[in-house]
Order: C-alpha cells, then structure tokens, then sequence
C-alpha cells in the first residue's frame, strides 16, 4: 500500500474537525440547516487555515443523501463518492495553472448542465487570485446569476489582487490564523493516533513554527518522522528546520542587552559555523526580544519552561521598554534585507555591532553622553555674549562659529594695525 501524507490522512471530513474557524462553521451550517444556501462563496485566509477542507465538506454537505445537523454523514452515495474522487459533480480547479479564458469559458459551457448524480454542480476553485483579467471578465456573468443547481467557491490567500466586481458577487468569509493551543491539541490526536513519541515541548514548538497554518504543523511533525529516532524532542526539530537552540539565541540577546559586542559577535560566528539558517535566526531573536518585552509589560509568557522564564525576567529587569522597542525594529529591518543578500553574515555581523553600541539606539543615554562631550551653546536660543565690558544678546539666528569669523574677516582686512581680542575676554553664558 502506497505511503499517504499525514496531511492529506488526517485531513477534516467534518465540519466538526475544523479547528479556529468557529465562527465561520456556526454561519455555513446555519445556512445548510435553513436551506439557504448561497450561490458563491469567497474563502479568504492565509495557507493552511482550512479554507480547501472547508469547501470540500460544504459541497458535501448541500448533496448529502443524510446530512446531520448540517454536516455530511460520509456515509451515503454521495459523500463516499465525492470522498474517493469519483464524483464528477464536484469539480475542483487549481486558478494557478488553469488561469486562461479558455479554462473558465469550459466552465460557462458545462453549467448549463444538469448536475449527474447530485443534487448541486459545485465549482471550487482554489488561488482564485491567479486569474488574468480575461479570465476574471469572462467569470463575471455566470458567478452574477448562475443556473440554480450550480454553486461556486473561490478560495484566495491574496484578496487584494481580485476585482471588486468579483468581491461585491460573493459572500465572503475571513479564515483566521489557527491558535497555537489549538494547533497543539491537533498534533496531540495525531500523535497518539500514529502513536508517535514525541515530548510536549516538541509539540508546543511545531505549533509556534506553524505561525497559525495547521497544515505546516503536520508537515513539520511529518518531517520530524523522516529522522527515525525513538523521540521526537525540541532539539530534534529545531534541527531540522534550521532553528538554533534557545541557549544561543538568549546569549546573544544578553550580550546585546550589556553591549559586549566581542562577546556577541562570538555568538553570532557560532550560529554560522554550525550552518543554521541566518533568517531563521533572526526571526528567533525578534520573536525572544518579543517575548521579553511582554513579559516586561504583563509578567506572564506561555510556552516556556520555568528556567527560560527566570532567565527571561532576569533580562527584562536591566532594560527599557524603549530600548525593545527600538531593537525589535532593527532587527525586522534586518531581516527583510538579508532575503535579497549574498553576504547575510557581513549584514548580520554588522547589525549585531550596531546593536550592541547602546548610545546609538538607546536615546537616554545617547543624550547623557552628548550632554558630556558637547557644551556648546544651544543655536536655537539667544545667548548673551560679554565682549570688552558690554554685554549684547546674540540673535538666535546667528551661530556661535559667525562671530568668530567676523572677527577673522576684520583681522584680515585690517591687517597687523588691528589688535586681536584675546579670547579670555569673550565668555559664552550657557542658557540651558
């Protein structure tokens, strides 16, 4: 028997099996339950959200011989046979590949016939956002009043591209980044389904490199299965996605915090000599930075063990919220330049000095050290100067170097006639 994907194993055949999307299921199975079923329909979400799995137990929903509470019963002639493929009255299309006119004027022809063996010819057609413009025209007329036992959803992860003739045809429903703790307790019924070892902060950093998709959480565990070890723990998985070890990016991040640039520069050499992806560890950096400063503003952080907390607080405690903030920035405009560099370790390397000089990004104490190294008068105020007994208010538009080359212009004119005015006769009164 061939090997099946875990993804496409444990994908949801009920309503009741798609995770973080409550308030979309609640409105569909309303609809199905009431018979008041839409003609097209836009699923809009980033990838792995559900948006495809939806749309395929919906269309099995509306045919089912048997339908339960507005979920399909898998049970009957029909969801059997849109389950295995077979059933020709559910007709999926990629817009990725079939983008043409051609494609969709195939699909305005065969509308016009009766459904085979369903009671609806459903039209689910995925990246709908790929359609040329012809394509979307052509798609117009026959999404505005299609025949009754024809029904269509378009499913997008970039609404923005489509046209507002298309949007303004459809009910739209917004797919939402799946939380973490539900990711988490997906992969757990994987888990003991597969009956996979696996610790549970392993399974807690799947679900955080997810970033909300459950699909590439099942592709991470998946890909975890290939390494053949009697345990899956976080180190494992952090290895194979290219991620450093949490030690390294909170010493690098201390050492930050201290401005030790030696010691943080051997840090970053370290991440690089073991070969991790620089991207990656940047993000790891920007996420714990991120981490630090909600645990400076709540004291309270999920996903972490009691050691890593402390160390965490202990971090929070020697720093300003400002100071976060501004490394936070510096690090995400890091890490949109390095996807377009060939040297990511020089941009790194450099990044990390910058950094580490705290007078260049901490402004409490680039003004204490200005205010050491600059006394100089303020340009914007007036400034009363003494010269020769008699005191005159300078104009704030004046600076203070004009003076002195008044003074060297006359002296040059003149010549040696002019007696220069020593300087300790001219005193400046420092207003600030």
């Amino acid at each position: 028997m061939s090997y099946t994907a875990l993804y496409r194993k444990y994908r949801p055949t009920k309503f009741s099996e798609i995770y973080g999307q409550d308030h979309i299921i609640k409105t569909l199975k309303n609809q199905i339950t009431s018979s008041r079923v839409g003609h097209a329909y836009l699923f809009n979400g980033g990838r792995g959200t559900g948006k495809t799995s939806t749309a395929k137990i919906w269309a099995r929903a509306i045919n089912c011989l048997n339908p339960q509470d507005g979920e399909p019963c898998n049970e009957c002639e029909i969801c059997k046979a849109a389950i295995n493929g077979s059933l020709t009255d559910i007709v999926e299309m990629d817009a990725a590949s079939n983008n043409g006119v051609d494609d969709i004027r195939l699909i305005r022809e065969e509308v016009n016939f009766l459904p085979t063996l369903a009671k609806y010819r459903v039209y689910i057609i995925d990246e709908v956002h790929m359609l040329s413009t012809g394509a979307f025209n052509a798609l117009l007329k026959t999404l505005e009043e299609p025949p009754e036992h024809v029904k269509f959803i378009l499913a997008t992860t970039e609404v923005q591209k489509l046209p507002a003739t298309i949007l303004s045809r459809c009910q739209r429903f917004d797919f939402k980044r799946i939380p973490t703790s539900e990711i988490i307790s997906r992969l757990n019924v994987i888990v003991k389904d597969s009956k996979i070892e696996i610790t549970e902060n392993a399974v807690k950093t799947i679900a955080i490199l997810a970033e909300g998709g459950m699909r590439d959480a099942i592709s991470i565990l998946e890909r975890c299965l290939q390494e053949n070890s009697n345990e899956i723990n976080e180190d494992t998985v952090k290895e194979l996605v290219g991620i450093p070890k949490l030690e390294y990016v909170s010493k690098l991040t201390k050492e930050i915090f201290s401005c030790n640039t030696i010691e943080a520069l051997k840090a970053v050499n370290e991440i690089v000599n073991e070969g991790k992806d620089l991207e990656n560890f940047i993000w790891e950096i920007i996420k714990y930075i991120k981490d630090i400063l909600m645990y400076k503003c709540t004291n309270y952080l999920e996903l972490y063990t009691e050691a890593e907390i402390s160390t965490i607080s202990e971090l929070s405690k020697n720093i300003s919220k400002e100071r976060l903030f501004s490394l936070i920035n510096d690090l995400s405009e890091l890490e949109s330049k390095i996807k377009y560099s060939s040297q990511k370790a020089i941009l790194v390397e450099a990044t990390i000095v910058k950094l580490s000089n705290v007078g260049a990004h901490d402004p409490a104490q680039e003004k204490s050290i200005v205010g050491k190294t600059d006394s100089r008068p303020s340009q914007t105020k007036s400034n009363p100067v003494r010269v020769g007994g008699e005191e005159s208010v300078r104009p704030s538009q004046t600076k203070p170097v004009r003076a002195h080359n008044s003074v060297q212009e006359e002296t040059e004119s003149v010549g040696a006639r002019v007696l220069r005015r020593p300087f300790s006769n001219v005193s400046i009164a420092n207003n600030r």
